[in-house]
């Protein structure tokens, strides 16, 4: 079985396993915020979600600015897909910026109601808004990264062992476990010993 079918099979696996969450079930309109930004998909029940830009609390409510991403089998948006656009999702209540900070990712439920004008630096910029009834603000994705570890049971042949090239003593960074990286607060540097005490000259 080569790499890419293993990929694709667990992939396949994966999606097979998505939850969506009860917040975020339900029935769509396939309409995206790019189409909703002419003004052809008002009052349709849509999922978006995305990154945050910026949130604004007002009076009442609170509204966010998201960069938009395609949703993957779980709602939750991808990370590494181009930008579907940007929109305006307002909810009614407060939501602290500092939880709901620029990066994080949310996904909405609502629907369209108009659109907004605005800029985007100089540009002229019509955002789709969307009268939310659901902000869901997801987890923040640990960091994984990959390296090399040893297995005793596996060793560099060289050109006159088993064949050549051979399995070395640590797989290489592609094929080593993932390590999760967390911060980790800075330790207090350990309290140094008192001086002892000099004699007395006599």
């Amino acid at each position: 079985m080569n790499k890419q079918l293993a990929l694709a099979l667990l992939a396949a696996s994966l999606a097979s396993c998505a939850t969506v969450p009860t917040p975020l079930q339900g029935q769509f309109s396939a309409a995206t915020p790019r189409a909703a930004a002419g003004g052809s998909a008002g009052g349709e029940l849509v999922r978006w979600g995305g990154d945050i830009i910026k949130v604004e609390p007002k009076n009442d409510s609170t509204c966010f600015e998201v960069l938009a991403r395609d949703l993957d089998a779980s709602a939750r948006p991808l990370r590494r897909d181009p930008s579907g656009g940007r929109f305006i999702a307002c909810r009614s209540g407060f939501y602290d910026p500092v939880e709901f900070e620029a990066g994080r990712q949310i996904t909405v439920v609502g629907r369209v109601d108009g659109t907004e004008h605005g800029k985007v630096g100089q540009f002229d910029y019509t955002y789709p808004r969307v009268a939310a009834d659901t902000i869901y603000l997801w987890p923040k994705r640990p960091l994984y990264v990959r390296t090399p570890y040893y297995d005793p049971w596996m060793y560099d042949c060289g050109p006159y062992g088993w064949g050549y090239p051979c399995w070395g003593p640590y797989w290489g960074p592609y094929w080593g476990p993932s390590v999760i990286v967390r911060e980790r607060p800075a330790r207090p540097p350990a309290p140094r010993p008192a001086p002892s005490p000099r004699p007395n000259p006599r």
